[in-house]
């Protein structure tokens, strides 16, 4: 069978006698899978590979873990590049982030043009990059493990699925059950994964490499993505534009303007189902380009992510301290006292906004949008100033525990990064 195999640590290839290949996912050191930058790589080695593997009947794409398929992207990675990006001068940050980023995207799209029918094997959570993965393949096959979920949850912590998420999803399971996966985070499995489109078969656990393997093996296996197809032709902006003006109009009035990450992957959607795929993976790479820059998406990967993390497993063992605890009220009621005084804190998000109709601006501003309204401004810095003994004696532990209750609760909005980032702004502008 082929050999020169590429050389892999985050993968193992597993030739089989039948002539099909077992692609297996196998993080070292990790108990869940995600996308470093080196399994990033090895998929894009893997991808070329496989073009010139001509004794290559198929591939079964699968965790060689029992906790899941893949998690997603290495977060603590992605915090290292943003602070290389926005450290770059202003000019070169745009290249930087595309070049960077856009190799998860390429190596995906190489996978599913090689001329060899995929099959995903999915056994627990499918999520963010690794839903992605499984979206590259031409067959997808799910247990029915409760655990066992596909999703795209990015948007949760100020980022959009960067691989092509944006574009496979809509045209898998159609666009207003493709937005809310997207924007809403929903997640589908078993029988309703099924019938969206998004799985090809539902199995019980431990069925599910046999059953891709019987796919590859059979008469109905084949190596083209529906958006592949000769006589698919992209769609009229007119086809679509309704569930873009709904869904934008729901996300503004939820997080008042003043969050990138939804309006972006409404705008890869928009710009992307009219054109052919390589288009529209690229043009979502371009707005993702420009999101990673933006403070936001760290801000929310620290509140909602990692702080998230920190707080539940304290939660778990019973260990939230009474000083997160205090901290939390205590921020909660500072923010009531100021807003009662400066009822603009309530257009930046402060007390998730209650009693506004109207957000605080329609499209996310350069900067901050407090940056251009002084009023805002003074006010946030007075705020930030009052809040800051709140943080003296919080271990970092507790500072993110403490970070993600005020988010959590609405007190301080997420995009602004819990009492940590709040503190960036409490120098009171000239």
């Amino acid at each position: 069978m082929t050999t020169n195999l590429p050389a892999l640590t985050q993968f193992r290839i597993e030739q089989q006698a039948n002539g099909l290949v077992h692609f297996v996912f196998d993080c070292p050191g990790k108990s869940m899978n995600v996308f470093s930058n080196k399994a990033i790589h090895e998929l894009g080695a893997f991808a070329e590979w496989l073009h010139r593997a001509d004794d290559v009947r198929g591939v079964v794409v699968r965790s060689g873990k029992a906790t899941g398929f893949c998690a997603g992207a290495d977060l603590t990675e992605l915090g290292v590049a943003y602070e290389t990006i926005v450290a770059a001068p202003a000019a070169d940050r745009f290249d930087m982030a595309f070049d960077h980023f856009f190799p998860l995207g390429h190596a995906i799209r190489r996978l599913e043009t090689a001329g060899k029918p995929v099959a995903a094997a999915i056994a627990g959570v499918a999520l963010g990059g690794g839903c992605e993965l499984a979206l590259g393949a031409h067959y997808r096959v799910a247990t029915d493990n409760r655990r066992t979920m596909l999703g795209l949850p990015e948007c949760a912590v100020g980022l959009l699925p960067g691989a092509g998420g944006t574009q496979r999803m809509p045209r898998l399971v159609g666009i207003e059950l493709g937005l809310e996966v997207l924007l809403l985070g929903r997640n589908l499995a078993g029988a309703e994964a099924l019938n969206a489109g998004l799985v090809d078969a539902v199995v019980p656990d431990g069925d599910e490499v046999r059953a891709a393997e019987n796919w590859l093996l059979s008469d109905q296996a084949h190596a083209i993505q529906p958006w592949d197809r000769a006589n698919v032709a992209p769609l009229a902006h007119a086809d679509y534009e309704d569930h873009i003006v709904r869904h934008r109009a729901r996300e503004l009035a939820r997080m008042l303007g003043h969050e990138p990450a939804p309006l972006a992957i409404l705008d890869c959607v928009e710009l992307g189902l009219m054109q052919p795929i390589d288009g529209a993976i690229r043009s979502e790479m371009s707005v993702f380009s420009r999101l990673i820059q933006r403070p936001e998406p760290r801000n929310m990967i620290r509140t909602m992510f990692l702080g998230k993390q920190a707080y539940d497993k304290a939660a778990r063992d019973g260990r939230v301290s009474v000083s997160v605890e205090d901290a939390a009220c205590a921020a909660a009621a500072h923010v009531q006292r100021h807003v009662d005084t400066a009822s603009i804190l309530r257009q930046a998000g402060f007390l998730h906004g209650l009693g506004l109709a109207e957000p605080a601006q329609q499209r996310v501003s350069e900067d901050f949008w407090f940056h251009s309204n002084p009023e805002a401004a003074l006010a946030i810095a007075a705020l930030a100033k009052d809040l800051a003994p709140l943080t003296a004696g919080l271990s970092p532990t507790e500072l993110l525990q403490a970070d993600h209750a005020v988010a959590r609760g609405g007190t301080i909005p997420a995009y602004l990064g819990g009492l940590t980032g709040l503190a960036s702004f409490a120098e009171t502008p000239a």
